[in-house]
């Protein structure tokens, strides 16, 4: 994992943040393990409403924004349902009104599937280095003909390394957690962490560009990047 080059980026990236709200402002961030439940619940406390803020929808897939918390890990690639791969290993709840990417789950509770984009949902992604957005990092991308990339049966469909796991997300004042069951994780308990806010976008039309990139860094729970967080046992 290139820790070191993703700390410099983030750094850079803080200092020309024009968007940032309290909303995004991260407080502290934690991960606890619930051994009678075999569960383990992720969270960020941030100095304002957490969940809050929500992109405002630009109306068609290519531009739309997305907002996200996000846990980047140490985990390894095939905790999470992928195959053997480089890159870092990241729990993102996100936010994005334009376009719905969980298809098995009805957020909402309207009993459709394709309109709940906007509710805060998680995704396992794989974040790389990527230059050619202001924030240094995508999510990794794939040729649509390699037939030995693994995604996890409930990917959405996308040519990226993504997963929509449907993970209980919850919003209460100041916190935003996630609950994941052990077994999602082949029970890996001794990864680090770290939290970011983030601002994201969605490229469908310039090849240039990633499908998926970070284009503002809100703000760490570290400071650095440097993941330093462990998780607790409950």
């Amino acid at each position: 994992m290139k820790v070191i080059t993703i700390m410099a980026m983030a750094s850079l990236v803080i200092l020309g943040c024009q968007a940032q709200n309290t909303d995004f402002k991260i407080q502290s961030t934690s991960v606890d393990y619930d051994a009678f439940l075999d569960q383990f619940v992720f969270s960020i406390i941030v100095e304002g409403k957490a969940g809050n803020t929500t992109p405002t929808p630009v109306g068609q897939l290519d531009g739309a924004p997305v907002q996200g918390y996000v846990f980047p890990t140490t985990m390894k690639s095939t905790d999470v349902g992928f195959d053997q791969i480089d890159g870092i290993v990241a729990l993102a709840l996100t936010s994005h009104p334009d376009f719905d990417d969980t298809p098995l789950w009805d957020e909402n509770k309207d009993t459709k599937y394709d309109n709940d984009g906007i509710i805060w949902h998680p995704h396992w992604v794989i974040l790389i280095d990527d230059d050619r957005v202001a924030g240094g990092l995508a999510v990794k991308q794939f040729d649509k003909e390699d037939k030995s990339v693994i995604l996890p049966p409930t990917n959405p469909g996308m040519p990226m390394y993504m997963d929509s796991p449907g993970y209980p997300v919850i919003t209460r004042n100041n916190t935003i957690k996630v609950i994941v069951p052990g077994y999602r994780i082949q029970a890996t308990q001794n990864f680090k962490f770290d939290g970011v806010a983030a601002f994201m976008k969605v490229n469908t039309s310039n090849p240039d560009l990633p499908m998926l990139g970070v284009y503002e860094v809100y703000s760490i729970s570290s400071g650095d990047l440097s993941l330093p967080y462990s998780v607790q046992q409950k």
